[in-house]
């Protein structure tokens, strides 16, 4: 095993995560990264705390006809279930649209040392930092869930999980085709608290 370099301070990747901003999935488009290119952007997004190194996810890349197989069936399913059409068509439209997608399947191990929520916390920590991987390569990103993510049904007919899997988020990845402006920051100083004793 390799020993890590010395940290060192690093302002231009803390002006980057002060910066950052999804981009919307409907705003990204071809060309999308190619499979040399998106492996770096998934093995940073593995490198997230991992208690127990449990692995408690995993990732499945979409593309082409597997995104259409998907945008098929939420319309199905989502018809089916008698969803308001307007969300089942921008669930759809989801995946119908998208250059690119990876799913971070959630897959809680049994553990008595490590509760389930952290492993949640986890596979929300790989979603977080696919982001900023994809974006820091020069990529478009945004992270996003739907009915689709907890349906039992969906996610059996769409990924083939095991019972207890589901997906914490589908990352859309593609070019950015406009800079969306900036949204309203959380105020810091409304959220902090600072305690001493």
């Amino acid at each position: 095993m390799t020993s890590l370099p010395p940290l060192r301070a690093r302002p231009d990747v803390t002006e980057f995560l002060l910066t950052r901003r999804s981009r919307p999935a409907k705003t990204l488009a071809a060309p999308r990264p190619d499979r040399t290119a998106l492996e770096p952007i998934l093995a940073a997004a593995l490198r997230v705390p991992d208690h127990g190194k449990l692995e408690p996810w995993r990732l499945v890349v979409l593309s082409d006809a597997a995104l259409g197989r998907l945008a098929d069936l939420t319309a199905r399913m989502g018809s089916a279930r008698d969803l308001d059409p307007d969300k089942v068509a921008k669930a759809e439209a989801m995946f119908r649209d998208a250059p690119l997608m990876v799913a971070v399947i959630a897959a809680p191990q049994p553990s008595s040392k490590v509760p389930e929520i952290e492993q949640t916390l986890s596979a929300g920590a790989v979603c977080l930092g696919m982001l900023n991987a994809a974006q820091a390569a020069g990529w478009g990103a945004n992270w996003l869930t739907g009915w689709m993510a907890t349906d039992r049904d969906w996610l059996g007919a769409g990924l083939l999980l095991a019972p207890g899997e589901w997906v914490a988020g589908f990352v859309v990845i593609g070019s950015e085709t406009v800079a969306p402006p900036d949204r309203p920051r959380p105020d810091l100083a409304r959220l902090t608290e600072w305690r001493n004793a």
